[in-house]
């Protein structure tokens, strides 16, 4: 290799370990989460106005509705790492396609998911112990939510795809969109505005479904669009390829299954233990809740871009890129989420006042802010190497740790909690909660610094193609 090669290589090595480099790709989807997390705080709020019980159901009942979404979720997580790996590969048909393959097993889970919970949604909330006014609001919001998965799947498996090829505006712009229409819609439909009817938390699970079916829409008219075309050719990679459903199986299925384990033992400790404490304790958990997306989503947003740049360094055989950007993004993460969490310990009583009137709920959710405030160092830790991981394929570790961390820390944690400690209340599964994330968090920052990730080849035998560089970061 020449003086001028290697100077060109240090060069982009530079370039693409960069503050502006990760800024620039991250900077999109940080703004989509903000937005979405925006959104989810207005809608909320809307519903608080409603009444205890509205509060109270609303966070339950889209927990439930996302446990079976998000084993689709991590399945279509595995769409950003086989796309940016193609992309350093410089296989452009196979981004489109493997897009594509997403949509199909997507489309056909959620008919087997609505077909189970539909009629079965009365008895998962009466399960749970939750009152009868409760369950009843419960019930009417998860169905809606239910049937907004479907177009929801056109947005998870395409969003991957423009993350994967390192188009984070697209996302951007098609989600502040779809949000604006949801906040309007729910405003609208919630207190019956401008002559239409009041439909309560209805509203809210309607509005919701607007705000999907106009993000669907934007994304799949870029998707099919002329310039993802002419370069990805996603007109014409639409046949069906079980080669490639189980190259996504492989990676995603692992990641997905972690995924909703660790959802499903969060709604069970937090909505079903914290439900046995009344009506108020749920309503302090929506409220916390809801505030503490505002401290993880930007990060979440940060960790699918660096899955995106741990993938394409992978896929052009860099792998030394993947450490430096990962250290990068845990030094932003931990930045920004360690300054949420002394918010949080600072104005937990103001936060609460914000939600709520009820004294009782005030003062239950200023003891689990505490909870919240702590685990905001380690919640970075876990996010950051977690999505690092990903972006390196090594999905099977994540699950083990996840499903692992969910089960005996936050599930047999939370329960221990509330026998042998039940004057804690509330507070004793947040507890778990947090001691969850802490290992978790630590446990993927060793894994990491194993390098053992690095022994993983998603494609192997297959010859790498001729590398090609996306024009713009974010155009």
């Amino acid at each position: 290799m020449t003086d001028e090669s290697n100077l060109s290589s240090r060069i982009q090595v530079d370039k693409e370990t960069s503050l502006a480099y990760m800024l620039k790709l991250a900077a999109p989807m940080i703004v989509t989460n903000i937005s979405f997390t925006i959104m989810q705080f207005v809608d909320r709020f809307m519903v608080s106005r409603l009444g205890t019980e509205a509060l109270a159901a609303i966070l339950p009942a889209g927990i439930i509705s996302f446990v079976p979404a998000s084993f689709a979720i991590g399945v279509m997580i595995s769409v950003n790492t086989l796309v940016s790996q193609s992309l350093g590969r410089g296989e452009n048909k196979n981004c489109s396609n493997y897009c594509w393959q997403a949509i199909y097993m997507g489309l056909a889970y959620f008919v087997v998911v609505l077909a189970v919970m539909w009629p079965s949604a009365p008895w998962i909330f009466t399960t749970l112990g939750h009152e009868p006014a409760v369950v009843a609001e419960e019930v009417i919001y998860l169905r809606i939510m239910l049937y907004s998965q479907f177009l929801a799947v056109f947005i998870w498996s395409s969003s991957q795809f423009f993350m994967g090829i390192h188009r984070p505006v697209i996302i951007m712009y098609a989600a502040i969109v779809s949000q604006i229409v949801n906040i309007a819609a729910n405003y609208v439909l919630i207190f019956g505005k401008f002559g239409f009817p009041r439909l309560g938390i209805a509203g809210a699970g309607w509005g919701t479904f607007a705000g999907i079916a106009v993000g669907a829409w934007i994304r799949m008219a870029v998707f099919l669009g002329q310039d993802i075309n002419a370069n990805f050719k996603s007109r014409r990679t639409i046949s069906v390829s079980f080669s490639k459903m189980a190259d996504l199986l492989k990676v995603g299925f692992p990641a997905g299954f972690g995924f909703m384990v660790n959802m499903t033992l969060w709604g069970i400790v937090l909505f079903g233990l914290v439900g046995r404490f009344g009506k108020e304790a749920l309503a302090a958990t929506s409220a916390v809740f809801a505030c503490v997306n505002v401290s993880f989503m930007p990060v979440v947003g940060l960790g699918t871009a660096l899955t995106a740049a741990v993938g394409k360094s992978i896929g052009k055989g860099k792998k030394e890129l993947a450490i430096k950007q990962t250290a990068l993004c845990l030094k932003i993460a931990l930045a920004y989420m360690g300054l949420v969490g002394l918010c949080f310990f600072l104005f937990r009583e103001d936060l609460m006042a914000f939600w709520s009137s009820d004294n009782k709920v005030i003062e239950i959710g200023a003891q689990l802010f505490l909870c919240a405030a702590l685990f905001q160092v380690f919640d970075a830790i876990l996010l950051t190497y977690a999505d690092a991981l990903r972006g390196a394929g090594d999905t099977v570790w994540l699950a083990i740790i996840e499903a692992s961390g969910a089960v005996f820390i936050l599930g047999l944690g939370g329960i221990c909690m509330l026998k042998f400690f039940p004057e804690l209340g509330a507070l004793g599964p947040w507890i778990a909660a947090t001691v969850k994330i802490m290992l978790v968090g630590l446990a993927n920052r060793r894994r990491f610094k194993s390098n053992k990730w690095m022994d993983i080849d998603l494609f192997k035998r297959r010859p790498v193609g001729v590398p090609i560089e996306v024009q713009k970061v974010g155009q």
